[in-house]
């Protein structure tokens, strides 16, 4: 994927040629037996997905894909170049233009995707285990964005009924009406913290109003998409409609946010890369949505309940080992319970099980990769040069696996860094306040806009507050809350367009007016 990790690799061709080393392998098999710490057992597509085919790249070059838990290596996949990105694209562009999806009935483009969720449903164990392995996330985690999967395909089904134009009358001698249309080929990039939940988000608003896609997996989670994706065959897509090719951000990504056949992209990632995507798409007017960073405050009121505030909490920060865009990562109490909000936050924070994601007792995960891990306890290392208070955690759990202690910082200054930036880990502050006003005012003072969380017992408090966040979502007593038919997504350097709800729609739809003059 092209996020911050991509920028990373591009200054570290060290780190790059130790553990994702390319290498050429022409001989790859195109699918290979794994067997899961759980017992299960499964082929894993090693090829591109083109024409609803699992190929080898025009090269034969492939990279390592890495278990985050073990440091060990997973296996080899080919590895998308230039060239493979055209190959996508003109069998998506060529998919398109004969209309074997872009122009039929709605209702079988739904049925499709209906169809495709079951099929993964019925197979949800593997791939909940296969996102574990690849990602390093809690085995729960995973089932939990498998089920959210399911959900969101099924639920983008039923949306073939909500792609009517209108009428517009201008008097009796017209006849007008528009109509939307999809936009064509859309290039698609995807992060690593969600790989396969993300893969959804992005390919079913496009597959349901009529476009096709070529889609770039991250680098460092490639397994689940590729395998998911052979069941779109058997779902009923045709040839062409969805393309995979897995690779580099420089390379692949480059590619795609340049290429001419490619009218629209959408990206999740880190800010920075989001902004240069931006710049790439714009000289070919490509329309461009963007999920991009955040570091959204979690403000608790001394009305709340605080158990439950408490655990949300530890799910705002510590759910997916703390990858997570929209992660409450900081923290703003209100002064009253502010010491005692300290001693639970911290309680809770120290019985979080950090381990092996195939122990059903863990919570909390591997970081996906050395990378994520070495910015997380560089971030913990500038936190306590600028002064702020470490209360626990902050460091690295055991000598194999990308592991790292829950880590809570108090003590801190609203202009610290790590209150500022995105650090991206299980890494929270937690700061203290005493108005409403206050709370808003530290709350809103951040480049980012994704989300924000709010926890009283008082409705009319709940509700003022949200009206006043800069923020793309805001959750009332809960936190990291999803449900398919609810729009997602950020405001300022937080990105722009929504995911899911019928927001997602407008993404991949452009309007036709047609104004007919009526005789006499």
């Amino acid at each position: 994927m092209l996020s911050a990790k991509t920028t990373l690799l591009k200054s570290t061709p060290t780190l790059l040629s130790k553990r994702m080393q390319l290498r050429c392998f022409s001989h790859l098999p195109l699918t290979i037996p794994i067997k899961l710490p759980n017992g299960l057992e499964f082929e894993q597509p090693t090829g591109l997905f083109i024409n609803n085919k699992n190929v080898p790249s025009k090269q034969g070059k492939t990279f390592e894909v890495i278990n985050p838990s073990t440091e060990d290596e997973i296996c080899h996949i080919y590895e998308g170049r230039e060239d493979d990105v055209d190959i996508a694209v003109k069998a998506a562009s060529d998919a398109f233009n004969n209309g074997s999806w872009s122009t039929i009935d709605p209702i079988y483009r739904g049925q499709a995707l209906y169809k495709l969720a079951e099929l993964i449903e019925k197979d949800k164990e593997i791939i909940a285990s296969i996102e574990s392995l690849d990602n390093g996330k809690a085995i729960n985690s995973a089932r939990g964005d498998v089920e959210l999967v399911v959900n969101y395909l099924k639920s983008s089904a039923g949306m073939a009924n909500k792609l009517d134009g209108r009428l517009i009358d201008s008097g009796s001698n017209y006849f007008n009406y528009t109509k939307r249309e999809p936009l064509g080929v859309c290039g698609q990039i995807i992060p690593w913290n969600f790989p396969l939940l993300m893969w959804a988000w992005k390919i079913a608003p496009a597959l349901i109003t009529g476009n096709t896609v070529v889609l770039k997996t991250a680098e460092s989670t490639p397994l689940s998409a590729l395998y998911a994706a052979k069941y779109i065959p058997e779902a009923g897509i045709p040839p062409g409609v969805v393309n995979i090719v897995s690779g580099f951000g420089k390379i692949v990504g480059e590619a795609m946010t340049s290429h001419p056949l490619i009218k629209k992209i959408a990206f999740t990632g880190s800010t920075a890369t989001g902004k240069h995507i931006y710049q790439n798409a714009a000289a070919s007017l490509k329309k461009v949505t963007l999920e991009l960073g955040g570091k959204s405050p979690n403000i608790i009121f001394a009305d709340a309940n605080l158990k439950k505030a408490v655990q949300n909490v530890i799910t705002g920060i510590y759910y997916n080992s703390g990858e997570v865009c929209c992660a409450g990562s900081r923290v703003y109490v209100q002064e009253s319970i502010y010491d005692e909000l300290i001693e639970e936050i911290k309680a809770a924070s120290e019985a979080v099980k950090v381990g092996d994601p195939f122990d059903e007792t863990t919570f909390q995960g591997a970081q996906t990769s050395q990378m994520q891990l070495n910015k997380i306890l560089k971030y913990v290392e500038i936190g306590k040069n600028e002064g702020a208070q470490l209360i626990t955690g902050g460091e690295r759990v055991g000598k194999k696996g990308y592991f790292v202690k829950p880590t809570i910082f108090g003590g801190v200054q609203e202009d610290m860094r790590i209150v500022k930036e995105e650090i991206f880990g299980p890494v929270v502050t937690i700061s203290k306040f005493k108005t409403l006003d206050e709370v808003v005012q530290m709350a809103n003072d951040s480049e980012y806009g994704l989300a924000a969380g709010i926890h009283t017992s008082n409705i009319n408090t709940a509700t003022k507050v949200a009206d006043r966040l800069k923020a793309g979502t805001v959750w009332i007593n809960t936190y990291n809350d999803f449900h398919c038919n609810v729009p997602f997504g950020g405001f300022n350097a937080s990105g722009l367009g929504r995911e899911m709800g019928t927001e997602a729609l407008e993404n991949y739809l452009q309007s036709k007016a047609v104004r007919c003059r009526l005789e006499d």
